[in-house]
């Protein structure tokens, strides 16, 4: 079961690869052999962005708004991008937006990397043009272990319940860092419920682990099944208001800070 929410849909291993300068000279962006115009795709510090109106009309998919969300449908794919969020629901799988999901001169904007994602398609970069290919494409269904989502979204809920989004993917990350280590146990259940050296997480001591979880923390697990990550490669976490952390400062890496906890390697 390792790695399993590493993999993604075909072709985003090419877009997480996929590397531009800012503002490259000549770069274009292309959707099925068609090269967009600069006010519908362009590059921004690496990042290739497209409108969603570009890519709704050269996919043959329809764009709606309903007030608060943009809706992408058609050809497989249902995704709804909200203004201002980290993330976008495509075919109820939650996928990360790191830049956010944006809104440039009254258009909805996301990076071509997650549409590559969302509609299943292939990503290249061959030195002067992004290229978005759908053709044969299909857009990935939401398929988490179920297992997986149950105890890792209660787990986050249980140690970050009124965070930040951020706050609540970074807890997530730390149980699956655990079982990508072989200093923990593989699976998300025996990470959360490790007592090999003692208790690893409060929650478990204290029954809050079997509370019902928050809406946004089942959201958090899915991002992190999908493979989000703010966590780096952290294997441990704790609150300073609430503990000295004392084993963890003294004996692993610093990370970050991210939301009310503290995150070590």
């Amino acid at each position: 079961m390792k790695h399993r929410w590493r993999t993604g849909a075909a072709g985003v291993l090419a877009a997480l690869m996929m590397t531009t300068s800012a503002g490259a000279v000549g770069a274009a962006i292309e959707i099925d052999g068609t090269s967009l115009d600069a006010g519908e795709a362009w590059i921004e510090n690496g990042t290739s962005y497209v409108t969603l109106a570009a890519f709704s009309r050269e996919t043959g998919r329809s764009l709606s708004w309903d007030g608060t969300s943009a809706q992408v449908d058609g050809g497989g794919l249902d995704l709804e991008a909200t203004p201002g969020a980290i993330y976008v629901w495509s075919n109820e799988r939650g996928l990360y937006v790191a830049e956010t999901v944006r809104v440039v001169n009254g258009r909805a904007v996301l990076p071509l990397r997650v549409l590559a994602d969302a509609s299943g398609s292939s990503l290249t970069w061959d030195g002067s043009t992004a290229a978005l290919s759908t053709w044969g494409a299909v857009p990935p269904q939401a398929d988490y272990d179920q297992e997986d989502l149950y105890w890792l979204s209660r787990i986050i809920s249980a140690e970050s319940r009124g965070e930040p989004l951020v706050g609540q993917i970074a807890v997530g990350n730390v149980v699956l860092n655990r079982t990508e280590s072989g200093q923990f146990p593989d699976t998300v259940k025996e990470v959360v419920f490790d007592s090999q050296y003692a208790v690893q997480f409060t929650p478990v001591a204290n029954g809050t682990i079997y509370l019902e979880p928050a809406a946004s923390s089942v959201l958090a697990a899915k991002l992190c099944l999908e493979g989000a990550e703010v966590a780096g490669d952290s294997l441990y976490f704790f609150a300073p208001a609430v503990s000295a952390g004392s084993w963890i400062t003294q004996n692993r890496t610093y990370f970050a800070a991210i939301g009310s906890h503290h995150f070590y390697r």
